[in-house]
């Protein structure tokens, strides 16, 4: 019984601070809500500032720590100010979770560069602003767990539908991982990432609200379904807790074996 205990415990962050972006809704609320269980103080941000708030609200009537915090990850200036303005009141974060996301479905002949350019900054630029803007403070402490939220289409190249950008940011997102995670690992900083299959969010709504993709979807999982954000809390557990404190520069699918064939 101890042993287990043992065990159990590495998986608490009791005393930790995490900030997730994007986590107003979807796989981000189900990533404050996880840490926030296993004792984090979660640092909620959003662009919608209402749904920061509900979520905050949600883990504190749950007996948990959080705050909410509105953050547009398109502007680079605001990134800086509002990661300051957190570790100015929490005095630190612990662990990072970069989370906040976009796609811009359709044939890339027709997409524009403006397009192009808002995924990028939505989905690469900001992951690397936060992390360089966090990481900072983890270095100065010594310690840390950064968590990416890539996609199952950062690892293969096809799917069912053309989206060049989201493909295209997601899969840089697997080898920043890994870069970041070499460069910072002698140094305290852990950098993993999740990549998730489709799940039943407001993201992928549109996606699975057809019922020939959805089902297309369902015949290509070996597991024979769609995601739902609660399959996700365990492995942001794992990542962001001591459970996982010799795992670093690692993509984890959560993909009901979608990258297995």
């Amino acid at each position: 019984m101890d042993k287990i205990s043992s065990v159990l415990s590495q998986f608490r962050l009791d005393n930790r601070v995490a900030m997730v972006t994007g986590s107003g809704n979807g796989i981000g609320r189900i990533a404050a809500l996880a840490l926030s269980e296993a004792g984090a103080h979660v640092c909620v941000s959003d662009l919608n500032a209402a749904s920061a708030e509900k979520v905050a609200s949600e883990i504190k009537e749950s007996e948990g720590s959080a705050d909410s915090w509105q953050l547009d990850v398109s502007k680079n200036q605001e990134i800086k100010k509002t990661i300051s303005d957190v570790v100015e009141q929490h005095q630190r974060i612990d662990i990072l979770v970069n989370n906040a996301g976009m796609a811009k479905r359709g044939p890339t002949e027709d997409m524009t560069l403006e397009e192009w350019s808002k995924v990028v900054q939505t989905n690469q630029t900001q992951v690397f602003m936060c992390s360089r803007e966090v990481g900072r403070h983890m270095l100065a402490a010594g310690t840390g767990a950064i968590i990416n939220v890539t996609s199952i289409m950062g690892l293969v190249g096809g799917g069912l539908y053309p989206n060049l950008s989201y493909h295209a940011t997601k899969g840089a997102l697997v080898n920043m991982t890994r870069a970041l995670a070499a460069e910072w690992a002698g140094r305290g900083i852990r950098v993993n990432a999740i990549a998730p299959t489709f799940v039943r969010t407001n993201f992928a709504r549109a996606v699975l609200a057809d019922p020939k993709t959805s089902q297309s979807i369902v015949d290509r999982t070996p597991m024979g379904r769609v995601a739902e954000p609660e399959d996700l809390a365990g492995a942001f557990l794992f990542l962001a807790s001591p459970a996982s404190a010799m795992v670093t520069g690692h993509t984890l699918a959560v993909d009901g074996g979608w990258t297995a064939i």
